[in-house]
């Protein structure tokens, strides 16, 4: 019913009319393109994805969400899995976490060493701008919720049959850890959101609000074909979506 009375939304018609004319652009002219989707545990990474995806042609992209790595994995170059699942010219890619699980949530559940981290934090801008300068397209969103909004997620996530699957051992923690990965998060701006690859957070709490607001800033960002025909509004709203700044940081 949810996503019945979303299609009958004529903004929401209008915005993936936009998105399938910019992936049809992708295709025509070969672009890579790749979104990441960042946030604490139950942040709407995966509902934004899906939201995204609703009528784009299924050849032409791909959601990338990773288990934890295997044991031949944790014994390769941190980046190597994430080299893989990398576009194919015409393609675009949107990872439901990303290379970033080691900026964030690794360090803060231990699963991984000081000396991991640290090496992370010195490589992967690198990393970033040497698949940029080979012409892919890189953006990176952080969903942001306040604290009282996780914690009735997480519930409803308990008591919701539909979605028990999300729960995991990391979301049993979140709450308990929330100023821990709040100091990650924090780390990991100030580290990595750079002039040629910005960490772009999308704030608030309501769901299909940032979820718009979020398409209104990719579609915004990439020039296509017939760009703005449908007469709806690109440019986000930049009190919700705004590139990361030290001194407006929450």
């Amino acid at each position: 019913m949810a996503l019945l009375a979303l299609e009958n939304n004529p903004e929401y018609i209008q915005l993936q009319t936009e998105l399938i004319r910019l992936q049809e652009h992708v295709k025509n002219f070969n672009l890579r393109v790749v979104i990441i989707f960042e946030g604490r545990d139950a942040a709407g990474k995966g509902g934004a994805i899906m939201r995204f995806i609703r009528f784009l042609n299924p050849r032409l992209y791909r959601v990338v969400a990773l288990p934890k790595p295997t044991e031949v994995e944790r014994g390769q170059w941190y980046f190597q899995r994430y080299v893989k699942e990398l576009p194919a010219p015409g393609e675009i890619v949107f990872f439901d976490r990303s290379w970033y699980n080691r900026a964030v949530v690794e360090p803060v559940m231990h699963f991984c060493t000081d000396d991991q981290y640290r090496l992370f934090n010195e490589q992967v801008n690198l990393f970033e701008k040497m698949l940029i300068d080979d012409g892919l397209m890189l953006f990176k969103l952080w969903f942001s919720i306040d604290n009282e909004e996780q914690k009735n997620r997480l519930k409803e996530r308990k008591e919701n049959p539909l979605q028990m699957w999300k729960l995991s051992t990391v979301d049993a923690l979140a709450q308990k850890k929330w100023h821990e990965y709040t100091e990650y998060k924090e780390a990991m701006f100030r580290n990595t959101s750079t002039s040629y690859s910005p960490w772009i957070i999308i704030q608030g709490n309501d769901r299909e609000l940032v979820r718009k607001e979020a398409m209104r800033y990719i579609l915004s960002s990439i020039e296509y074909f017939k760009k703005g025909r449908t007469g709806v509004r690109l440019n986000p709203d930049p009190s919700v979506v705004y590139a990361y700044n030290e001194a407006r940081a929450h």
